[in-house]
């Protein structure tokens, strides 16, 4: 039985940005403590992650899902973290039916990649609320993703906390490490799309590409802009917004959004 409360849970963008924030003690990272603090504490959690990209829509069905390391170059430190939060099979086969004409695959080997975990071991470092993440078929359109997002607005009634794990402006091409600087066209983008979210500008976001002339440049692939859909789909009517980890490094901007709450 789906557990319903009379107030909605917040639903969170994060930047999640460089995958060392999980165990570096940065701004970031303590942004993301932060938050948790902030938040009811919920029944259990859905991610939208930049770095689940498939045909169509897949769901973790596992009750013991994976910490997959899907990247290499990093120090053996963050190949050894591991994030071993229970899944929830009700919650994916309840979203499954939410998304019903989708017809969902339910994955049960798929574990939880880095932009899942590396912000939930801040966020909730016990490890204790389960975790179930929904894939992104990033071959569709910024409106298809948008529309998607909305069947699941009954889920924040139901202690789920909608959490989205990407990045507004993601340029690793033309990102340096030497300097982190904040490029010009990246804070414009930034604040565009922080604008059109305050402006509760759904239709604009959703069709990111006429953002402005530096569109191209901030989202040279969809894939860490579109968890931002998810969470400004569920976002209700003269529904509270705020901003945290305001800051852009180069060309990747960790802007992080809460809808609802306080």
């Amino acid at each position: 039985m789906n557990t319903v409360h009379s107030l909605n849970m917040p639903v969170v963008f994060i930047g999640h940005g460089n995958p060392m924030n999980a165990i570096e003690r940065n701004e970031f990272h303590r942004g993301w403590e932060e938050l948790a603090r902030r938040l009811p504490v919920p029944r259990t959690i859905l991610c939208v992650s930049a770095h689940w990209e498939t045909q169509g829509v897949c769901l973790t069905e596992s009750e013991t899902p994976g910490t997959i390391h899907d990247f290499y170059g990093f120090p053996e430190q963050l190949f050894d973290v591991q994030y071993p939060a229970p899944g929830d099979p009700a919650l994916a086969r309840r979203v499954a039916e939410l998304l019903a004409t989708e017809r969902p695959y339910l994955d049960s080997e798929r574990g939880l990649d880095h932009g899942v975990w590396s912000v939930l071991v801040a966020m909730y470092p016990e490890a204790d609320i389960p975790v179930v993440q929904l894939s992104m078929d990033t071959s569709r359109p910024g409106l298809y993703h948008y529309n998607l997002a909305k069947q699941l607005a009954p889920l924040r009634r139901e202690d789920v906390l909608v959490l989205c794990s990407g990045n507004i402006v993601h340029n690793l091409g033309l990102f340096s490490y030497q300097n982190a600087m904040p490029l010009d066209w990246a804070i414009q983008f930034d604040t565009e799309v922080k604008k059109r979210t305050l402006l509760r500008d759904h239709e604009a976001l959703a069709s990111y590409n006429g953002l402005g002339q530096n569109a191209k440049l901030a989202v040279p692939t969809p894939e860490h802009y579109l968890p931002l859909l998810y969470a400004v789909a569920l976002q209700e009517e003269n529904e509270a917004i705020s901003f945290f980890n305001n800051t852009v490094l180069g060309s990747i901007s960790m802007t992080s959004i809460v809808i609802g709450g306080d």
